[in-house]
């Protein structure tokens, strides 16, 4: 991979897409691109090994969120698996405080040693189940924005989201084009577990040789009430019962 094709295909790529504006993190992408493709080899990160496809699909993606998100917010990444958006979100807006949840360790080693090497000190990654995280008094409530890309279904996913955002806050869930369906699902969890208002926002996101265009929507939900204690259940509850 050759840094100033790189360069040059994630600035086209990005301008592109309305995300122009973050061409200047070019540098730390490509830093974080060799990472983790070297750490690929030996630990199941990602199948998105093209450069094109990683700037497409993990970078454009993830910063699709950059936009909505307010100045110096706490942001809590559930799920965060190989770090999107976590990630590409603490690099492109130093302003947040960034945490990534994730319940694999060796992950979540990766996330943290990689924005240790990186130098992207806004940066935090836990080991923890999400709905332990959420039980816990110095994560429930307290973050200004939570995310998660396509971890769960949307019911379950507010369960597991919505505990972590203050009142006022925002929880941001990337989804695919069956959102709308899925939202309507989920009314009455996002109702139950102290949501409002939700709005929802499509991105077609292209590239010049990738042949099929991504799809995201993001559903956003303003917390309006605390989340009641009985939740986050157990996993295995929300799987079988959910909201």
């Amino acid at each position: 991979m050759i840094k100033q094709d790189f360069l040059a295909l994630l600035s086209e790529i990005f301008a592109q897409n309305n995300l122009a504006k973050y061409t200047a993190c070019g540098e730390a992408l490509f830093a974080l691109t060799e990472r983790m493709l070297a750490v690929n080899e030996h630990l199941n990160l990602t199948a998105i090994t093209e450069p094109e496809a990683v700037i497409l699909r993990h970078y454009a993606d993830s910063l699709v969120l950059a936009d909505l998100i307010p100045a110096g917010a706490s942001v809590a990444d559930i799920g965060s698996g190989a770090g999107f958006p976590a990630l590409p979100l603490a690099i492109a807006r130093p302003d947040l405080r960034v945490t990534a949840i994730d319940g694999t360790g060796k992950r979540v080693r990766y996330m943290q040693e990689t924005a240790e090497l990186l130098g992207i000190d806004n940066f935090t990654a836990l080991t923890l189940r999400a709905e332990a995280g959420a039980k816990d008094p110095a994560m429930r409530g307290k973050f200004d924005v939570a995310t998660a890309r396509a971890v769960a279904a949307m019911p379950i996913l507010s369960e597991l989201c919505l505990p972590y955002v203050k009142v006022g806050g925002l929880f941001l869930a990337m989804k695919s084009r069956e959102a709308e369906a899925e939202l309507v699902t989920a009314s009455k969890a996002i109702r139950t577990l102290g949501g409002g208002d939700v709005t929802l926002e499509e991105r077609i996101l292209t590239s010049p040789n990738e042949p099929e265009p991504l799809t995201r929507v993001v559903i956003s939900v303003r917390k309006l009430n605390p989340t009641p204690p009985l939740y986050p259940r157990d996993f295995a509850q929300m799987k079988k019962k959910p909201l």
